[in-house]
């Protein structure tokens, strides 16, 4: 006890312990997480404000081409001479489109050896040679279009503030080069609209062209700056020449910023936004503060509160100690009875079937045994494993592994018989109506688990209809599954059968969930859950399909859709019980089975009846003999749950290679088959008996007898 005691403290302090350390583990994830959403709100930020400033950047470029067009036209056709005879006039006409634009100082017509033709500023234009600066001489060496000079300060006699140019080649009608038209762009334009959208704290805009030279910078600096091609901003262009962003120091300030680009259209210009990292990363403080002004008091709280637990602890703590275990005992106890209930039923009876087969046995080897009493003992060792067998598929129903037991009946028959039990079950509130062809629609499955189907089917609606309304109950023949299901195809179509009710309906965020087990919408003690997943699982393990179609307010439909057939049918299915007993008959059978006593007994079996029989203990080595000649076996009975590929799977390979080979499955439980169906396979539940095996070769030989009489001869 004073071990436990010491144990309890020292959980206590643990605990005491991870009050601090939890809380700083969950700030740092909070922190974290806030970082992350700051820098993504951060982002989103910049790209707004990227957003504006292409916005407001392609629109001044835009509407400078469209003057400097306005101006070519203006002097098109038209020499040096001839402009600078017309001189006053041209100035008055370049003055007004300058003063029209106020991002542009100056518009300027330059000859073929860099004068000033005709300029906005003053007439006459002086003489200056201006063929040094880049906007003349780049584009008198080629057309390159519009052209982006980098920032300039004006020369003598020129003053005023620094621009930047954008030009364009003026050529003569021979195509030879005439001069240029430009015109002085501002940046302190760019830079004022910039300060109006960059309010927040740590803001940063650029205008900067291809090769790196920044024409306009917000906040404002007073020297050239230049993004160098090889560095950092360089190679994000490169690698990403439309868009991008990036997390630099910038060379013009040296403070590192967050920065998105975006290119100007076909200009040769990169439109920059972006927010200083320190800005980031206050916002980021000032939430996680927030958090720190409730964190520490709670914190301080539950330490405080562990402390005092710690020290109360210590004077209860042997007290506690012996409630625990008692508790524990108890339901240590509880535990162990609902096990031993469970589990000795399942023994009590099992061993009563198994004192029977044990003193039928013992009586059987005594060798003065009349024959009368020889046969009643075994009678009764068959009639006690057919007993086991039920009490063994009770088990499987309860832990949903019931395997069905397929037979061949008319689905309409069985709706008319059943709709007179459901109008009693259903109430007399509620208008029940059958409609159901004339004609047989045989199906092949298994009956009792049909009949329940509809009659959870009928329940459900009973129940959405709150015992008044209609209920109709249709069935027809449908050539194809509807499109939206997976189920496996059938050469004669399907039957349908629809269960339609005027309830409330069913809404279609619940439409995935219906069919699962346990789930209901209904109150506690009306309703378990099972019944929809019985049909889906009876749909299913059959070979067909459930659907279901609801209007919320009007009504819902279920349709269960099972593989039909055709032709001539017996009503019972090929492997019951009271079948015809069989002769003698020469067949190949190839036996797949991992369990070997089961196996040795089939092929014991089949032997005796006269069948030549090879027993495999997997799927891989069967696949292995049909290489060799598939043409040698008449019959393939194989296990459905094995190591490695299962029952069901061997028979898809054996028919998606084309072998032409009667397939039986044999399965003591069904998970596989509630997941995947039987894949229309005929399938023999465990245990079986010989004479059920005895059925099997007979349906084979009929087979085989009818493969070589339909053989063309030759």
């Amino acid at each position: 006890m004073q071990t436990a005691q010491r144990n309890s403290l020292k959980l206590l302090q643990w605990m005491m312990a991870a009050s601090l350390a939890l809380p700083l583990a969950l700030f740092a994830f909070a922190s974290a997480m806030s970082w992350i959403s700051t820098s993504e709100a951060a982002d989103q930020e910049i790209q707004r404000t990227l957003d504006v400033a292409h916005e407001h950047a392609l629109k001044v470029f835009e509407t400078i081409d469209r003057s400097l067009a306005e101006v070519t036209e203006v002097i098109r056709g038209m020499s040096d001479a001839d402009i600078v005879a017309r001189e006053k006039g041209l100035h008055a006409r370049l003055r007004v489109v300058a003063e029209a634009l106020p991002q542009v100082k100056s518009v300027w017509v330059f000859d073929a050896n860099g004068r000033a033709l005709v300029n906005s500023l003053v007439s006459p234009a002086p003489d200056v040679d201006f063929s040094d600066r880049d906007y003349f001489r780049i584009p008198a060496e080629r057309d390159i279009g519009t052209y982006i000079g980098e920032v300039l300060t004006p020369r003598p006699p020129y003053l005023g503030a620094r621009f930047f140019s954008v030009g364009r080649r003026r050529n003569n009608e021979d195509g030879s080069f005439g001069g240029v038209i430009q015109a002085s762009v501002l940046p302190e334009y760019f830079e004022n609209f910039y300060a109006k959208i960059g309010r927040e704290p740590g803001s940063f805009l650029a205008l900067i062209r291809t090769d790196g030279a920044v024409l306009a910078h917000f906040p404002v600096i007073d020297h050239a700056v230049r993004f160098e091609p090889s560095g950092p901003l360089g190679r994000q262009i490169v690698a990403n020449p439309l868009a991008g962003a990036r997390t630099l120091q910038s060379p013009a300030d040296g403070i590192e910023r967050r920065m998105r680009y975006q290119r100007l259209a076909e200009y040769p210009i990169y439109v920059s936004a972006g927010l200083e990292t320190a800005a980031i990363r206050s916002r980021w403080v000032s939430t996680v503060a927030q958090h720190l002004i409730f964190g520490i008091p709670a914190t301080a709280l539950l330490f405080g509160l562990l402390a005092l637990a710690y020290r109360r602890t210590q004077r209860l703590e042997e007290e506690a100690s012996r409630r625990i275990e008692a508790e524990e005992a108890l339901r240590h106890g509880q535990r162990l009875e609902a096990l031993g209930q469970l589990t000795g039923g399942v023994a009590h009876d099992f061993n009563n079937l198994l004192t029977v087969i044990r003193a039928s046995v013992d009586m059987l080897r005594r060798q003065d045994l009349p024959e009368p009493r020889r046969q009643r003992y075994i009678d009764a060792i068959s009639n006690t494993v057919n007993r086991a067998a039920k009490l063994t598929n009770q088990l499987l129903a309860f832990a949903r592994r019931q395997t069905l037991k397929p037979e061949v009946f008319d689905a309409s028959q069985n709706v008319r018989t059943l709709s007179e039990m459901i109008a009693t079950l259903i109430g007399s509130r509620i208008e029940i109506a059958a409609q159901v062809p004339d004609e047989s629609c045989l199906v092949n499955a298994d009956a009792g688990q049909f009949e329940t189907a509809i009659i959870n089917m009928a329940v459900n609606a009973r129940d959405a209809m709150d015992g008044v309304g209609r209920l109709t109950i249709t069935v027809r023949p449908v050539n194809d599954l509807p499109s939206a299901t997976t189920g496996p195809p059938n050469p004669h179509g399907h039957v349908a059968v629809s269960v339609i009710d005027t309830g409330v309906g069913i809404p279609p965020e619940l439409f995935g969930r219906i069919f699962e087990p346990f789930y209901t919408t209904k109150e506690v003690g009306h309703g378990t859950g099972l019944g929809l997943s019985q049909v889906f699982g009876f749909a299913k393990q059959s070979g067909g399909e459930v659907t279901v179609t609801s209007d919320v307010g009007k009504g819902t439909t279920f349709t269960l859709y099972l593989p039909r057939v055709v032709g001539e049918h017996s009503p019972q299915s090929l492997l019951a019980e009271d079948a015809p007993s069989v002769d003698r008959a020469n067949a190949s059978v190839l036996i797949v089975e991992d369990n070997a006593e089961v196996g040795k007994f089939a092929a014991d079996t089949l032997t005796q009846l006269g069948c030549t029989c090879v027993l495999v203990e997997n799927a891989t080595h069967a696949l292995e003999e049909l290489a060799v000649d598939p043409s040698r076996f008449d019959l393939v009975f194989t296990d459905v749950v094995m190591p490695g590929m299962s029952g069901i799977e061997l028979a898809e390979e054996i028919r998606r290679q084309g072998l032409d080979l009667p397939i039986v499955l044999a399965s003591g439980y069904s998970q596989v088959l509630s997941q995947q169906g039987s894949g229309g396979f005929e399938l023999l539940q465990k245990p079986y008996s010989a004479e059920q095996l005895a059925r099997l070769l007979h349906k084979a030989a009929r087979s085989r007898r009818l493969r070589r009489d339909q053989a063309p001869a030759g």
